[in-house]
């Protein structure tokens, strides 16, 4: 069986991470799979990029213009959208023609049009689109948050224009995909129960086939490790309890920078004698600004996006602090645990899927900082931290192992 998954990008990003290791999930399990990108940033040979021309950043400018026009010229949420009025057609690509079966996964930001995605729905081959965010099944956002409008039909877009149009791009964008997904069978798979539930709840996946099947993660290469062996090799002192805490850009308010620096002044307060033995270690761009942020020395970091060095910081620290605010199924969280690293994340998305809490880690009351501390305390103090490490790791093999994650798709492939 031949199977082509198709992403925006190859590295960047959490979908990116995940289609590229079902890739390898797949290949491992007897399957010919290819990854086709807009963006290849590796070497790796059964990773398609698509022909680079300046037409490809053309249609990634057009589509932001659009929006900003429809937001009335203004820069907010211009990334939290997408429209796909611009992409490639794909269907002419001999990898696209040799494929048995058709993967989507993140194809957002000028990889694939609403037209293009007609095509290869056109086309006749089996579609599994997975769910790395919300947009196949909202107007044009990649979070619906608190709104409820993609139940029914998207309007009043609380992203465009401050919602102040029924008829506003959202509105249109959702039609145009209702009128996409009608008559077409096409197999979503959310990555969390979480998303599941709300992809059921969308009035686009009316009649769909909806699942839900988590990322995989590779446990030969993220596993417990030495703890003194991996500090010595990022240079971190060997004597502090350490916390790590990080994104591709640290101060991103999405993830929760707010609650995390204010959990660790409420944390300092409650337990005073963590000022001096607790340091933390963040990464992502603007890691350094935390140093102002926090009461605990922090060691900043760039971003990281070599997995041997994260399987490096993970088992040099003793716990993973994930205070974001939107999130569906966190690679982060399936790599910190299976290196048996215990987790304090907040409730939401798939979150509270992957900690069990105060079993293998501690799921805080969302957007409450005072929890997410208490969270950070109960995991440093906990009496029997080896067991809580061991259940993390077994966790995580047991649930996000490339074997278990691949047999769920194959099954599912062949079934189409």
């Amino acid at each position: 069986m031949r199977v082509l998954l198709i992403n925006t990008s190859e590295r960047m990003g959490g979908a990116a991470v995940a289609a590229g290791r079902l890739m390898e999930a797949l290949k491992n399990n007897g399957i010919k799979a290819k990854l086709l990108v807009r963006d290849k940033q590796t070497g790796q040979i059964t990773v398609v990029p698509l022909k680079q021309s300046w037409r490809l950043v053309w249609k990634f400018v057009w589509e932001r213009v659009v929006i900003w026009a429809a937001n009335r010229f203004r820069r907010d949420n211009l990334f939290s959208v997408d429209i796909a009025n611009t992409g490639t057609d794909i269907t002419s690509l001999p990898e696209f023609q040799q494929a048995d079966v058709v993967h989507l996964h993140w194809v957002n930001q000028g990889m694939l049009s609403l037209k293009s995605i007609e095509k290869i729905l056109a086309s006749g081959k089996p579609v599994v689109w997975t769910l790395h965010d919300m947009w196949p099944c909202t107007g044009i956002c990649h979070h619906a948050r608190d709104c409820g409008h993609y139940r029914d039909e998207c309007h009043n877009c609380p992203y465009i224009n401050k919602g102040r149009h029924r008829r506003d791009l959202a509105w249109r964008v959702f039609h145009k995909k209702k009128n996409l997904y009608a008559g077409r069978r096409i197999s979503f798979v959310a990555c969390s129960h979480w998303l599941e539930e709300r992809a059921r709840q969308s009035a686009l996946l009316t009649g769909q086939t909806v699942c839900s099947i988590p990322n995989p993660i590779n446990t030969n290469l993220f596993k417990p490790h030495d703890k003194t062996v991996a500090r010595r090799r990022i240079g971190l002192p060997e004597s502090k309890r350490l916390v790590l805490f990080g994104s591709v850009k640290a101060t991103d308010k999405r993830k929760g920078i707010d609650y995390f620096v204010e959990a660790c002044r409420l944390l300092a307060g409650k337990c005073p004698e963590l000022k001096e033995s607790l340091g933390v270690v963040a990464f992502g761009k603007n890691s350094d600004q935390l140093e102002q942020l926090l009461p605990f020395k922090v060691y900043a970091l760039d971003y990281v996006n070599d997995e041997h060095r994260m399987v490096d910081l993970y088992n040099a620290v003793d716990l993973f602090a994930i205070p974001s605010l939107e999130e569906n199924l966190p690679n982060t969280i399936m790599e910190a645990m299976a290196c048996g690293t215990p987790c304090v994340g907040f409730c939401t998305g798939g979150i509270p899927e992957m900690i069990d809490h105060l079993h293998d880690g501690y799921v805080a009351q969302y957007r409450d900082a005072d929890d997410f501390a208490e969270g950070m305390r109960w995991v440093l103090n906990e009496p029997d931290y080896a067991t809580l490490c061991e259940q993390a790791c077994r966790k995580a093999a047991g649930s996000y192992s490339e074997s278990v994650v691949a047999k769920r798709y194959i099954e599912l492939y062949n079934r189409l």
